[in-house]
């Protein structure tokens, strides 16, 4: 059985070396993750070229995400690398010293207009929500807080206030180098850290269009005001990662679950994709096995719909990065089998602005009341396919296309699987013969078994799907009799 929930690497120093990769590409690794917030751009290039070389040996297709740092709203340095803090402490945060100046009663902080930001009354998260600091009082470029939840504290932690309001714009000057590199490098999405507003997908899409990339832009979705802006957020983007890291910080960890069902929910009704990650298999960065938490939060969210789940540093800088995928990919395929993984009743009840997003539903209805063995979605651009993919179905969608760059793209549809296959300058009967060969050689399907397949009159032409045909394979007809 194939798995459909997509998984989402990302890559680091532990998965440098040509034999690692390999077995996260044989581990099943369908899209990797390259973190701009580490790294230099050669190496994000070196990493991007070394996979696609990689997964090419394998016959696989994987894409490459580019995740972009976003603003730095960190702590700056200490003297000593880390210092201890006690609940009663006075700590005090200050954006006019020195970056490696901290001491047991100060540190710096990157973000200099943080003292704009907050003011008495305010809590400061920090290292994830490790650290508890009450702001007691603001004065200049000082931030006087009493600390609430004590801890170690190290260099460049982060920092967030409980309830959002931070006002750092989400694309910095790194950023705006770093799309540039995207494109260069081809990357097939570009993901968007901590967006506030629609404008701010928006504003990296015409960066990237200037810089002559064509990737599918991905809003993090990680602050509270992101929650109070998402369907114009959504709508602006082809996809969502729920970062359940800094989001938990901000709006609180009980409040998370139920904003996780939402998101995807929302995500997958208006057509766009939705990534869940952070911390789903993190005992696995030194761990060969994961914890039965971390397969409930797994197998949960391939319930509540999610396209992907990505892995951060079990695979960026694990111990058993391919065993973390593996583990992934075991978990999925169970959660698959169940019926709330495999039945919809999404978009029932509405009415469809084109033609081709029609012939998509249809052709998912009818598959999944005709005991249809697979559905071939021949496409230019991959919107075909992706509106298939929202519906929850047992039923595996090829997208067949001559295009690299759609083939790389649907590698994190859920449900949808990239097939290099050119429909130009053939016939009608010629393409489903051949497109039923395809699949015949693959070993998907045997003589007797159903196919739809998806296709325009005019082959060829983007958005120009208006036909589905059904087949018994084996009885086709051969064009050339």
């Amino acid at each position: 059985m194939l798995r459909r929930t997509k998984i989402v690497a990302t890559l680091g120093p532990a998965t440098d070396d040509p034999k690692v990769l390999d077995k996260l590409i044989e581990a099943g690794v369908d899209v990797v993750r390259l973190n701009f917030s580490h790294g230099t751009h050669d190496e994000h290039r070196e990493r991007a070229e070394r996979v696609r070389n990689r997964a090419r040996a394998h016959g696989r297709q994987v894409g490459v995400l580019a995740d972009l740092q976003g603003p730095k709203i960190r702590i700056e340095q200490f003297k000593e690398g880390s210092i201890t803090l006690r609940e009663g402490d006075t700590f005090i945060l200050d954006a006019a010293l020195a970056s490696n100046a901290g001491n047991k009663e100060r540190v710096g902080v990157a973000y200099k207009n943080l003292p704009n930001d907050v003011e008495r009354g305010n809590t400061l998260l920090l290292d994830d929500g490790k650290l508890e600091f009450w702001v007691e009082n603001v004065s200049g470029t000082e931030i006087i807080c009493r600390v609430k939840t004590g801890g170690v504290l190290s260099d460049r932690k982060g920092i967030n206030r409980q309830g959002g309001g931070l006002s750092a714009p989400a694309l910095t000057d790194k950023d705006r180098e770093d799309i540039k590199v995207a494109a260069d490098i081809q990357a097939d999405y570009l993901a968007v850290s901590f967006p506030r507003r629609a404008e701010d997908v928006n504003e990296a899409r015409e960066l990237l269009n200037q810089a002559g990339g064509f990737s599918g832009i991905i809003a993090k979705i990680e602050r509270t005001e992101a929650l109070e802006a998402l369907e114009d957020i959504i709508a602006a983007s082809d996809a969502v990662m729920i970062a359940r890291g800094d989001l938990g910080v901000e709006i609180g960890d009980a409040a998370l679950p139920p904003v996780q069902k939402r998101i995807i929910s929302l995500a997958r009704e208006m057509n766009r994709i939705v990534i869940t990650a952070t911390q789903m298999m993190d005992s696995m960065i030194h761990s060969q096995i994961p914890t039965r938490a971390e397969v409930f939060d797994v197998a949960n969210s391939v319930f509540d719909g999610t396209d992907a789940v990505m892995l951060s540093a079990e695979t960026a800088a694990g111990d058993f990065p391919d065993k973390a995928i593996a583990a992934m990919d075991r978990i999925c395929r169970e959660a698959e089998k169940q019926p709330v993984a495999t039945t919809s009743d999404h978009r029932i009840n509405t009415e469809f602005d084109r033609v081709d997003e029609a012939v998509a539903m249809a052709a998912m209805y009818t598959a999944n009341h005709l005991g249809v063995k697979v559905i071939a979605a021949l496409t230019e651009s991959g919107s075909t396919p992706l509106w298939m993919s929202r519906i929850s179905s047992g039923i595996p969608i090829y997208a067949l296309t001559r295009h690299v760059k759609t083939r790389r793209k649907v590698t994190l549809y859920r449900g949808v699987y990239p097939l290099s296959f050119d429909i130009t300058k053939k016939d009608h009967a010629t393409v489903n013969k051949e497109a039923v060969d395809e699949l015949k050689r693959r070993g998907v399907v045997r003589d007797g078994d159903l196919v739809i397949i998806t296709k325009g009159d005019l082959m060829g032409i983007m958005g120009g799907t208006n036909a589905m045909k059904i087949i018994r394979v084996g009885s086709e007809v051969d064009p050339e009799t």
